[in-house]
């Protein structure tokens, strides 16, 4: 269970954002597509299995990790000094990596008949489809955080500067 994320100040949050969200994305999705792959092998040409899903979450690995880094390495340390001029460019970039993760989202809910695991799936692909669930429930609320909180008072006063 996440904490509740300290939403008053703008470097706490980033931290927040990084230990609790970060750390546990690197560390779920390696797992979920292990998983993922392990299913549909397994189950290759069953009625209802996800095909694509492990390359899509793969992907997923690999776009992620580029986009926290940026997080991490320019963006939530200029957040940590107050800002600073340009900021709204890399909220821009990063905003749009977020309208991807949604597509991405979206597509693992099509691929697994929105996360219903077929009548008599293994424990594999079960687990699968829970992990699943508790990953795109944590990336949602980790991208709301940083949409309608941590970056807005910093576009707002981009805007005023």
């Amino acid at each position: 269970m996440i904490p509740p994320a300290p939403i008053d100040s703008p470097a706490a949050l980033t931290r927040f954002i990084e230990l609790h969200y970060h750390e546990r994305h690197r560390e779920e999705l390696r797992d979920l597509a292990a998983m993922a792959t392990r299913v549909e092998q397994r189950h290759a040409g069953h009625n209802g299995v996800p095909d694509g899903l492990s390359v899509l979450l793969q992907r997923m690995i690999g776009t992620m990790e580029v986009h926290m880094k940026k997080e991490e390495l320019i963006l939530f340390p200029a957040i940590r000094r107050g800002g600073m001029p340009g900021i709204e460019t890399p909220i821009a970039v990063m905003r749009a990596d977020h309208d991807e993760h949604a597509e991405d989202i979206a597509e693992i809910r099509r691929l697994t008949n929105d996360l219903r695991p077929p009548v008599g799936a293994c424990r594999t692909w079960s687990a699968l489809y829970a992990g699943l669930s508790g990953f795109l429930d944590a990336l949602k609320d980790h991208i709301d955080l940083e949409n309608d909180i941590l970056f807005p008072p910093f576009e707002q006063a981009a805007r005023h500067a």
